[in-house]
């Protein structure tokens, strides 16, 4: 069976939020400020974000060479620590308290339909809830929630919800224990 690709795939209800103007914006800076590293001070990197429309808590700490596709679809709130990972929110990301997104770790928002003749793209927003921690270079897939304080293991993939407590290991990720918190 020949299956035929066309070049031009549907975004459906796709929508980047902002004008082309502010989108121009952010990519420069994002290039020159985040991706750089020229800007090792967390405390500007949130300043830059919070111009851009991200909605950030206190005393959260974003390390440069982070990557955020649209900072006007992301919030995180107090006390969160996002190192050098990679957030690919074509829809929103909401990032609660005291989380922990490790190094290399990326949230992906959107993906393609494999089964659509044109690749179709669909987009589900990512939510990350209050002391999740997601293990460095681990990946979370569009549409899953991390519930309360689970734990997504180093490496791991996450393509379904991931239980409050619950720590999780492996391709796809399956729960191997529960968190304790003394």
């Amino acid at each position: 069976m020949e299956v035929r690709l066309e070049k031009n795939f549907d975004t459906g209800e796709f929508k980047v939020g902002a004008s082309w103007l502010k989108q121009f914006l952010w990519y420069f800076s994002d290039v020159c400020l985040f991706k750089s590293k020229l800007i090792p001070l967390s405390s500007v990197l949130v300043i830059i974000l919070r111009l851009f429309g991200a909605q950030i808590g206190k005393q959260v700490r974003i390390k440069p060479g982070i990557h955020i596709k649209y900072p006007w679809k992301l919030k995180v709130g107090d006390f969160s620590w996002l190192a050098d990972c990679y957030i690919e929110n074509l829809d929103w990301v909401h990032i609660g308290n005291n989380c922990c997104i490790s190094q290399q770790a990326m949230l992906m928002t959107g993906n393609h339909n494999f089964a659509s003749k044109k690749f179709d793209l669909f987009t589900k927003p990512i939510c990350i809830e209050n002391g999740v921690w997601v293990g460095a270079r681990s990946n979370i897939a569009p549409g899953v929630t991390a519930y309360s304080h689970a734990v997504l293991a180093f490496g791991s993939t996450a393509t379904e919800d991931l239980e409050a407590f619950g720590i999780y290991q492996g391709n796809p990720a399956t729960q191997i224990k529960r968190r304790s918190i003394k």
